[in-house]
Order: structure tokens, then sequence, then C-alpha cells
């Protein structure tokens, strides 16, 4: 299995200040369409919505089509569950801290397909995996800011 887990924080000096609210809103909207935060997704599609708090996508991820389980958590958390696809497990996005020290936790447990735990072949493929979701973790934080950014020009 592979595991990562990586922090960051939400506002950083120059940049548009979050507050969870907004980084909440980023969580929900990236859920719905990661197109903008993930640069290494071609396709996001929400294919079945089970209430308000649950629904199903498709998304081609690294050249692999994907179908995940989302679950919004609010006002905290998001859980990407993959349900099919060559690698299964599960995703998460976590609000942490309060005020303006709030900090943007990713955590992924995955396993491969047809890949042992703990071989050469797994901590390959984890090392190249884990640098496309940090490059996410910032391209997500970065799109909150383009969106707060964009929030604060029109209410100006």
């Amino acid at each position: 299995m592979i595991f990562v887990t990586h922090q960051l924080p939400v506002n950083v000096p120059g940049q548009p200040h979050l507050d969870r609210a907004a980084v909440w809103d980023g969580l929900v909207l990236k859920a719905n369409n990661a197109l903008p935060f993930v640069p290494s997704m071609t396709f996001c599609e929400v294919t079945q919505r089970y209430g308000d708090t649950v629904f199903d996508r498709d998304i081609d991820f690294r050249g692999d089509r994907f179908t995940e389980r989302i679950t919004l958590e609010a006002p905290h958390r998001v859980v990407f569950t993959r349900i099919a696809g060559p690698v299964l497990g599960t995703i998460a996005n976590e609000i942490e801290g309060a005020g303006d020290d709030l900090q943007l936790r990713f955590s992924f447990a995955l396993v491969v397909a047809g890949v042992e735990g703990g071989s050469a072949a797994e901590q390959e493929y984890a090392g190249s995996m884990t640098g496309d979701y940090l490059k996410a973790v910032a391209a997500t934080l970065n799109a909150m800011r383009r969106i707060a950014e964009g929030a604060s020009a029109v209410s100006a």
C-alpha cells in the first residue's frame, strides 16, 4: 500500500487570504470538477448523485480511467474513494487549524492492481505518483487563491 500525507499552509504572505468557508467552497468545486485544480487530470465528470453529500465521478488521471465515490464531510473533509480503476483506495482533502492558521492536508492510501505491496515496482510507482499529487496540492490552493482574488476584484 502506498501512503502519503502532505500539508500546506493556506494563507501565505503575498497571496489572497482564504477563510475556512472559501477553502471548503474550493474543495466542493474540486470534488465536482477537478480539472481546474489537478494538472494531471484530463477528464472529470459526475456520473451519479446519491444525495447532497455523496456522488460518483469518472476521471482520467495519468492516462488511466477511475471511478471515485466522493463524500463531502462539511466543513472540513472531502473523501475520494477509488471504486474502479487500476489504483484503488482512498484520498482525503482536509482543512485543519483555525483562524489564519489554516492548513490543507492531502492524504492517500492506495493499492496498485497487480503490483506487490512493498516491492520495488510499488515504490517506483509511488514516487512518480507522489510528485503528481504534491503538484495537485499546490495547484488546488493556487486555484482557490485565484477564485478569491477574482471575487475580491468583483466586490471592489
